[in-house]
């Protein structure tokens, strides 16, 4: 059993993988130009690797150098070490008066306890074990005494608070604190308010971070110790030859011009490829997801590549694998679907142009994950306002988990976590409002652009609805076939039914011209007798709608559902009556200039167009399975035909398809229910 859900596994697998058709064919100078972005962002990602000093710290001098002149250099070793020891000590803790008053409150619990314990007759269970002599002493002493006890218990804590307890302070050290506060009673009752003090402050702290103090704190250290320098004099010795080289001589060698930096050509050359086979496996994988890319979308892609690892060189160590990954990976899973987002993500955390430390791993391996995240939740949305929700959502994220994981592992006070989750929310919003623009200028089409591109007052359809009601209705009744048509197969279905909405829009040049516009009227085709003419008809149908679609602005992918649900069929009936006056005419002047769908959406598409009036045409009594053969029927003819040799559609989706334009079809004609009209009544003048 579990070999054979293995097995089923495993041929998913490879049917998912399986390319369903192939890609587009891209111009030469399309190629040459995604060729050279490939090569650029391969030069950028290895630029760190292309010259290396002649000398480095640590090694023979080659030479004997002096100072040619008097100079003051910045000492970077000192500088660094100055940097890092600042970290820990720019972070100013105040106390939190809100949390002394709740650690006095535990502490008045606690004397409450033992003034119970006093006037009990019996030893009772408490909060704070009592020892023997304890208890002994609580029975001798007097109430002034016992107030007098618990003032000084109190102020001991009044004491330990204005001084800050620590968060993690051991029992052992905190109960030695509090017994010398305690230190001018005696024995007996300073070790009991002793450990009443560490039972009320045990495991807390009353310390809080001052983001303006800390602020403070650094301007002064800067102000006070200012950059360390190394001054030199002219003829003073730098290096002598055969010693070993200080990171100060460096400093200075550099600062007089004498450190060349040769090129590496081997270990450039190898980071180079290494960067250019990333750069054309991204575009392999993106043609590979999505058959119908266009060069300019990926240049896109490739550009935001070449952008995130040019900030990433500019800001140096300040740069933000969140800021830099996140935003991008979140438009192209947009535009582009969601493995294209997962692949670009990919590309950008391999080609991270930087030197990777454990600080710079960790905030990659968080980016990674939020940016995977992002690039699944997008494929997803439908409409901006859930854009904006994620939006919010992933900074917030990225906050908590950069947090978490350099709280356990390093320092946070390293990186501004804070400010880089609001800027990570501001990027993502200026996308959001820069997404129409984008979308636009690249051919994106992204789930809430076809959502609002599929809505029936938009200014095409509005005009189809009205100047054309048969052909809208007409549509309507194919958005529905192809709709339940994608579903079966696991298509695009957004997808499908707005280019369905558009599909026949070229018919507003002529509506008259098409019977399902013509209503009781004559059919013009009859007066014009001219199978030629009809056959430049109809085919210019598809012409004048691909001059609205770009007229309107309409993506390519919706534009292609203009000339692809046509194809090269025949014109079967003007070819008849062409050849009913010369049997020797070519087939070809009567098929649609296509090409034929080479997508599986636009080939559901054409599907459904030939299925809809046949089903639509079919008498009440038909059976479901006569609607099948009928149906499968259309099919096969398209298919014998070779209109679905470049859809990626396979036999088995085929079947699917049949059936589910047989269930469209068995929802249009149910039964209604005839209502009696009872007569109606005459009313005398």
């Amino acid at each position: 059993m579990v070999l054979r859900q293995l097995r089923s596994l495993w041929r998913k697998l490879l049917r998912l993988e399986r390319p369903r058709q192939p890609p587009g064919i891209w111009r030469s100078r399309d190629t040459a130009s995604v060729l050279l972005v490939c090569a650029l962002v391969a030069l950028v990602a290895s630029w760190p690797w292309l010259v290396e000093p002649n000398l480095r710290p640590g090694m023979s001098a080659p030479f004997t150098a002096r100072a040619p002149k008097a100079a003051r250099v910045v000492d970077s070793t000192a500088l660094e070490e100055r940097r890092q020891e600042m970290v820990p000590r720019t972070t100013v803790q105040v106390v939190d008066q809100q949390t002394n008053q709740l650690l006095r409150q535990q502490l008045e619990r606690g004397l409450q306890a033992v003034e119970q314990q006093a006037n009990a007759e019996q030893p009772r269970v408490e909060p704070v074990a009592i020892t023997a002599e304890e208890r002994a002493w609580l029975k001798t002493v007097g109430p002034a005494e016992l107030t007098a006890w618990g003032r000084e218990v109190r102020q001991a804590q009044l004491r330990m608070l204005s001084q800050g307890v620590a968060p993690g302070l051991a029992e052992g050290q905190l109960l030695q604190a509090a017994t010398l506060q305690l230190e001018p009673l005696a024995s007996v009752p300073r070790g009991l308010g002793a450990r009443l003090l560490t039972n009320a402050l045990q495991g807390h702290s009353n310390l809080r971070s001052d983001p303006g103090l800390s602020q403070r704190r650094i301007e002064a250290l800067i102000t006070q110790q200012g950059i360390p320098t190394i001054v030199v004099e002219q003829g003073d010795l730098i290096t002598r030859q055969g010693e070993t080289i200080s990171p100060q001589a460096l400093d200075v060698l550099d600062y007089f011009g004498l450190v060349n930096r040769r090129p590496r050509p081997l270990t450039w050359l190898g980071h180079f490829l290494e960067a250019l086979a990333v750069a054309g496996v991204l575009v392999l994988v993106l043609r590979r997801w999505r058959a119908c890319l266009e060069p300019r979308q990926a240049l896109l892609a490739l550009g935001a590549l070449l952008v995130m690892q040019g900030f990433t060189l500019w800001l140096g160590p300040l740069a933000s694998p969140l800021v830099l990954l996140v935003p991008p990976a979140l438009l192209l899973a947009q535009g582009l679907g969601t493995p294209c987002g997962l692949a670009w993500l990919a590309a950008g955390t391999l080609l991270w142009p930087l030197p990777v430390t454990a600080l710079t791993a960790v905030r990659l391996l968080v980016a990674a994950a939020v940016g995977s995240v992002a690039a699944v939740a997008a494929g997803r949305q439908r409409s901006r306002a859930e854009l904006l929700q994620l939006a919010v959502l992933l900074p917030g994220a990225g906050l908590a988990v950069q947090w978490l994981l350099l709280q356990s592992v390093l320092r946070p006070s390293q990186v501004d976590l804070l400010s880089e989750a609001l800027l990570l929310g501001g990027l993502l919003m200026a996308g959001l409002l820069l997404a129409p623009l984008v979308e636009t200028f690249f051919g994106l089409v992204t789930r809430a652009r076809l959502m609002e591109l599929a809505d029936l007052q938009r200014p095409l359809l509005r005009r189809l609805s009205v100047e054309a009601p048969g052909t809208f209705e007409h549509t309507l009744m194919i958005a529905g076939l192809a709709e339940e048509g994608a579903r079966a197969i696991q298509a695009d279905i957004d997808l499908v039914r707005t280019g369905a909405l558009y599909h026949d829009v070229g018919k507003l040049h002529g509506p008259q011209w098409f019977i399902e516009n013509q209503g009781e009227g004559s059919n013009p085709h009859d007066a014009l007798n001219d199978p030629f003419a009809s056959a430049a008809i109809l085919q210019a149908h598809v012409d004048e709608g691909l001059k609205l679609a770009r007229r309107y602005r309409l993506p390519r992918p919706l534009a292609d559902f203009i000339p692809e649900h046509q194809g090269t069929l025949k014109m079967g009936y003007f070819l008849h009556q062409a050849r009913e006056r010369d049997p020797a005419i070519a087939e070809e002047q009567f098929r649609y200039r296509g090409p034929t769908p080479r997508s599986r959406e636009t080939a559901i598409l054409m599907l459904a167009d030939g299925c809809e009036a046949a089903l639509r045409s079919l008498p009440p009594g038909t059976s479901e399975t006569e609607a099948q053969q009928m149906v499968r029927r259309i099919v096969e003819a398209r298919q014998n035909d070779g209109q679905l040799a470049e859809s990626g559609i396979g036999r088995a989706e085929l079947e699917l398809l049949i059936r589910a334009f047989v269930r469209v079809w068995k929802r249009m004609r149910h039964r209604r229910i005839p209502y009696p009209i009872p007569a109606r009544k005459a009313f005398s003048a």
